[in-house]
Formats: C-alpha cells, sequence, structure tokens
C-alpha cells in the first residue's frame, strides 16, 4: 500500500453548522456537496470532509461518546509566526472556541489551537527546517 492519505473525515453533529464555520467563516471552497457530506479539497491528492454524524455511524459504525477531547488532531502549517497569528485570529472571527495561544514549542516550533464546532482540535503551526520542507510545497526549510 502507498503512503498516501485520499480523506481526512470528520463526523459533525451539525453539517450546516459545520459548512458555515468552514465555507463562510473560513473561506474554504466545497469541491463536492452530496446530502449529508461536504467535501473541501485541501491538497493535491487530499479532500476533507464533513459528514453528518448520523449517516456517518450507518456507514461505518455507532461513534464513542463521552466526556472530553476527540481523539485526534488537525494541523495547518504556515510559512511564519506571524501567520500563525493571523490564522489563529481569522478562525476564533469564524466563532471557533479558543483552545491556546500561540506559543514557542520544545520541538522548536511556535504554534496554537482552536477547537472547530464540534470540539475537534486545530493545531495552527509554523515548524521551522524539514517539516516546513515536508508540508509547505515549494518552501524552502529556514534556519
Amino acid at each position: 500500500m502507498e503512503p498516501r492519505i485520499s480523506l481526512v473525515t470528520l463526523a459533525v453533529d451539525h453539517l450546516g453548522r459545520s459548512r458555515e464555520f468552514y465555507v463562510v467563516g473560513l473561506g474554504w471552497e466545497p469541491a463536492v456537496e452530496a446530502p449529508g457530506v461536504v467535501m473541501i479539497k485541501t491538497g493535491q491528492h487530499l479532500l476533507f470532509s464533513l459528514w453528518d454524524r448520523s449517516e456517518f455511524e450507518e456507514e461505518v459504525g455507532p461513534v464513542a461518546r463521552g466526556s472530553g477531547v476527540p481523539p485526534i488532531s488537525l494541523a495547518h502549517n504556515v510559512a511564519s509566526r506571524d501567520e500563525v497569528d493571523a490564522v489563529l485570529a481569522t478562525a476564533r472571527s469564524a466563532g471557533a472556541s479558543h483552545v491556546s495561544q500561540a506559543v514557542e514549542r520544545r520541538w522548536g516550533g511556535y504554534s496554537g489551537y482552536f477547537a472547530d464546532p464540534d470540539g475537534y482540535r486545530w493545531e495552527i503551526a509554523w515548524a521551522p527546517g524539514a517539516i516546513e520542507a515536508l508540508v509547505l510545497p515549494g518552501h524552502e526549510p529556514q534556519a
């Protein structure tokens, strides 16, 4: 099997609310919309999918419920500290819940978190060096 991810799917409680957050609030463009699902192209061969939780459960199976944070985080990497702060501000303006301010990290980068309407955590990160070169197409690593 080739090491590649084609879709990242989040089961959401209210598809309309999630669509509003990502499409209207963050300005992302839907690539595919069908009953119960919105798919957004986020990479050359990658779709980010918002799937109505009840329809997700019909196909995949019951979703674990309970208190705490969903056991997954998503990351959006940018090319500078200033971009981290700007993206966090945009997300909060779109209605994201505050999780943490951006701070210098032990691993050598700078990042902060917000939560989408279903509580999924997004890390907004500047990760200089090898990671930056891997996740930002056409970007040269900074010293």
